[in-house]
């Protein structure tokens, strides 16, 4: 539990880093590489604490999906409450097979 808290944690801020700076499209390209710089920053301080407690109990091919699947709610949230644009229903599929994916990685064969 404490790796999928300190990576949904890490994606926040990752989704900040790569997104937030849309609201500000005014702002210089160089302040909002710098300012994404220092937030992805703090998103490793979170990331890397969170693969290296999980590996182990998880292969990182099992990480990577739990980081992608974080990232996707992270994400669709973010969208639709900060940059204030429409989760479409096609969006919603495309997540559910990647979730469907989810299944086939974590599925013992």
């Amino acid at each position: 539990m404490e790796t999928v808290i300190l990576l949904t944690i890490s994606n926040i801020f990752m989704t900040f880093a790569w997104y937030g700076h849309l609201k500000y499209k005014s702002a210089p390209l160089v302040l909002a590489i710098l300012v994404s710089w220092l937030i992805a920053f703090a998103e490793y301080c979170f990331q890397v604490p969170a693969n290296r407690i999980g590996h182990g109990t998880f292969t990182a091919a099992q990480l990577k999906t739990i980081q992608e699947v974080i990232t996707l709610v992270v994400f669709c949230v973010f969208s639709v409450l900060y940059l204030k644009e429409d989760l479409r229903w096609n969006y919603l599929v495309g997540f559910a097979l990647m979730v469907l994916a989810v299944f086939f990685i974590f599925k013992k064969w």
